[in-house]
């Protein structure tokens, strides 16, 4: 399976995935700290992928998305958007609302 089938299989198994640097309980850079939290406060349950411990998708998923910097956040396989966005989203009200429709609130 080439990375681009392997990135499409991750956002089939999975209703909200955030493409990060480092884990959300160990995030390596600011902006994927805050877009993790903005997620976590959201009530969001969502699938993170480590970028940094997968060169390969690190690499492809600036040209599969179409978006250059990470994080990334997909929901039903549909790219949202970086941290700006993701917090924006969250201030909204609208983060928690996206991921109510797709069932991956937290209880």
């Amino acid at each position: 399976m080439d990375i681009n089938e392997q990135i499409k299989a991750m956002l089939a198994a999975h209703p909200i995935v955030l493409f990060m640097k480092g884990t959300p309980e160990f995030p390596m850079c600011g902006f994927s700290s805050r877009a993790a939290k903005a997620l976590t406060d959201a009530g969001a349950v969502f699938h993170a992928v480590n970028v940094l411990a997968d060169p390969q998708i690190r690499a492809a998923l600036p040209h599969f998305s179409n978006w250059p910097t990470f994080p990334q956040l997909f929901i039903q396989g549909e790219l949202i958007g970086g941290c700006d966005i993701i917090e924006d989203l969250n201030a909204a009200g609208e983060l928690s609302r996206m991921a109510s429709d797709v069932a991956g609130v937290a209880p």
